[in-house]
């Protein structure tokens, strides 16, 4: 059976991991919901949902990257439980007349949708936002900027590193897969023309990283790639390789390549673009033998060099020697300005991440927490890890026990052991709603950072 155009594959991956990010904005509601929808002065859109027997708490859900789409919960399964439960929903669909990465309007329309539902709906008790996947970056923001109008918040997959990182670990890692296999489009990677043009370019880079894979050469270059990636090694459908397996872990983060992976990164670096108005990430003056040292797939690296027969240094110093692309700094100065976060936070936050995260690294998560430790708030976040594969792959007991420890922390003033590994999986094994992996994880440093 001859391969499909990358082009479908792309177009099929990024259809499914929009229906993750972003949620249905209809479909199956507990019976006695209201439902309530508007226009907000950007054209945004916002809905809500307020069941029969409110308990006074409404959760403020900011949805992920793809089509700007009202949507007031993370999934179909996670919106019929909360409202099962008493909550009220709400979220907006971010300006639709902008780029799908909409960090330039989404905070603000979150803070509108909310002014929203005061009008038309009530005075909650008390409001939680939650964000998915982009939408934990919007949500780390309002956890920023929302005194007095959020209480808490609760981070799904969040994008927290933000955008000025996870533009430059992306172009680190395709820089070191066009370099190598793929040079005629190694001064093609930013500055993209349009959406189709950045699959066009995916397509290619798949391609010759599906031929790389042939050779032990190939494959010790694609883990090189991978760890600048900061890939996980962990694939959907396996088991995890063996800490020592080196030659199985590349095979898994081979695997995540060839499935779809550069097909949703590369057309959204175009969306990145589009929102800032130019090149968001840069190499030039970038020391990739430092980068490398950074990675915890370092070791693995070594290993597949060294059974290649392959000088890793020689390949280290041709990027480093190679690497000069340039950004442009307002497109920089705006991505700072409109899509990152850690800065502070006002409320109590809890993160839980997958810890084999294709899209968004969990190692996310440790650069997160850095930049809010240096902000001298440290006791108001929490992290949590669940042993599973894939982006935003949580179970309803998941999503509700975590939103379960925010309320904890909300009603004690102390997360006490509320967000332990050991308590979260323990609440959520009571709610029978699907089971729970939490697990004690401590992620490595992200790779790629400026």
């Amino acid at each position: 059976m001859p391969r499909p155009r990358f082009s479908t594959v792309a177009a099929a991956c990024a259809t499914a991991l929009a229906a993750t990010l972003i949620g249905p904005a209809t479909g199956a509601r507990a019976a006695t919901a209201d439902h309530y929808s508007g226009t907000l002065s950007d054209g945004a859109t916002w809905i809500a949902d307020e069941p029969a027997r409110w308990n006074g708490t409404l959760l403020l859900f900011s949805h992920g990257f793809g089509p700007t789409t009202a949507a007031d919960a993370p999934s179909a399964a996670a919106r019929q439980a909360l409202l099962d439960a008493g909550y009220a929903l709400a979220g907006s669909s971010y300006d639709p007349n902008g780029s799908m990465w909409a960090l330039d309007s989404a905070e603000r329309d979150q803070f509108a949708a909310l002014t929203a539902f005061r009008r038309q709906v009530g005075a909650p008790t008390r409001v939680i936002s939650v964000g998915q996947s982009m939408g934990g970056l919007v949500n780390a923001r309002i956890a920023r900027d929302g005194a007095g109008r959020v209480d808490g918040s609760l981070g799904l997959c969040g994008l927290v590193a933000g955008g000025v990182d996870l533009d430059n670990y992306q172009l680190d890692a395709e820089y070191t897969l066009a370099t190598f296999f793929d040079p005629a489009d190694a001064d093609k990677l930013v500055n993209l023309d349009s959406q189709a043009d950045a699959g066009a370019l995916a397509d290619r880079l798949t391609q010759a990283v599906e031929t790389a894979q042939r050779t032990p050469t190939g494959r010790a270059r694609i883990a090189l790639a991978a760890a600048f990636l900061n890939l996980t090694d962990w694939a959907p459908g396996q088991q995890p390789p063996a800490p020592d397996d080196f030659t199985g872990q590349e095979q898994q983060q081979y695997a995540w390549l060839a499935q779809g992976l550069l097909g949703f990164i590369v057309p959204a670096r175009w969306s990145v673009e589009q929102s800032a108005g130019g090149n968001t990430s840069w190499n030039k003056g970038v020391d990739y033998a430092g980068l490398l040292h950074k990675s915890s797939h370092a070791k693995q690296v070594k290993a597949l060099y060294r059974d290649a027969g392959l000088d890793l240094r020689t390949d280290l110093n041709r990027l480093t020697r190679d690497a000069d692309i340039s950004a442009d700094p307002a497109a920089v100065a705006h991505l700072k300005r409109t899509s990152t976060a850690g800065q502070s936070l006002a409320v109590p936050l809890l993160d839980i991440h997958t810890i084999a995260d294709q899209l968004v690294p969990v190692e996310q998560e440790s650069a997160f927490a850095g930049r809010v430790r240096g902000a001298g708030d440290s006791a108001r976040l929490r992290q949590a890890y669940v042993a599973r594969q894939s982006h935003c792959d949580f179970t309803t007991a998941e999503v509700v026990a975590g939103l379960h420890a925010v309320e904890h922390r909300l009603d004690t003033g102390r997360w006490d052991n509320s967000a332990t590994s050991a308590e979260l999986q323990h609440s959520a094994e009571r709610l029978d709603l699907g089971g729970a992996a939490f697990t004690d994880y401590r992620p490595g440093r992200l790779t790629g950072t400026r």
